[in-house]
């Protein structure tokens, strides 16, 4: 599942999914159909809305295949959300099944396929960005393992990790000055600790972090798991 997000600004991301997974050894289905998660609408309220694209979604990933999400907030909408919104509805042994194979991609590769480290060198200090999403889950915990494992990557601590980026989807639009704020606070904490890159299972959190680095004039690049994932094979050839 490329995720909108993929779709519209991260294209490399899933191109970089992708690569992972064919070098472990699994065969990528690309369902052509797929559109968005639901999440958008759930986190607005409107339940009937994002109860349509949850359905699209149930018929679009039939099968039995595990459903891989480079994105820790989708998974979490599959997972989570999709079974709140689904609670009294007809389809809701099917979202069961349907949240029963879906991963976060770092979930996956670990807690899934059972991988415990990755090869290659990736010379860099990087910040690691925990989304709330991935919170409470086997998520950041996995991403961390496998870059801790890499070769030359030095995954430098920052002081007020677990504090939100201040995205929270449709929150940054009704509060956009606090959503603001909370972004700034946490990059002045990622900023102190020096790092090459700020790195992220979550493209949201990404997109509204790096929208302030861009603005502020930070000087700051962003790479989500994957992409790191990706160079460091590149490196071992």
């Amino acid at each position: 599942m490329a995720t909108c997000l993929c779709d519209a600004f991260f294209d490399d991301v899933a191109r970089s999914a992708v690569e992972i997974l064919e070098f472990i050894g699994c065969a990528v289905e690309f369902p052509e159909g797929q559109t968005c998660c639901g999440q958008p609408a759930f986190n607005g309220g409107e339940w009937d809305a994002s109860r349509k694209a949850v359905r699209h979604t149930l018929d679009v990933f039939q099968g039995s295949s595990p459903v891989v999400v480079p994105s820790g907030s989708c998974a979490a909408m599959i997972s989570h959300g999709a079974r709140l919104e689904f609670e009294n509805e007809n389809d809701g042994e099917k979202i069961e099944e349907l949240a029963s194979r879906s991963w976060e991609l770092a979930d996956f590769l670990v807690n899934g396929l059972g991988i415990e480290s990755w090869p290659g060198t990736f010379s860099h200090r990087i910040a690691f960005h925990e989304s709330c999403h991935c919170r409470g889950t086997g998520s950041g915990d996995a991403a961390r393992q496998l870059l801790c494992s890499i070769e030359g990557l030095d995954l430098v601590p920052f002081d007020e990790k677990e504090q939100c980026c201040g995205f929270g989807g449709t929150f940054s639009i009704g509060f956009p000055h606090i959503s603001t704020e909370m972004g700034r606070l946490k990059l002045d904490f990622v900023a102190e600790a020096q790092p090459d890159f700020l790195v992220s299972a979550d493209m949201a959190c990404l997109m509204h972090m790096g929208g302030l680095i861009d603005r502020d004039g930070r000087d700051l690049p962003r790479l989500h798991f994957a992409q790191v994932l990706r160079d460091a094979l590149k490196s071992a050839g």
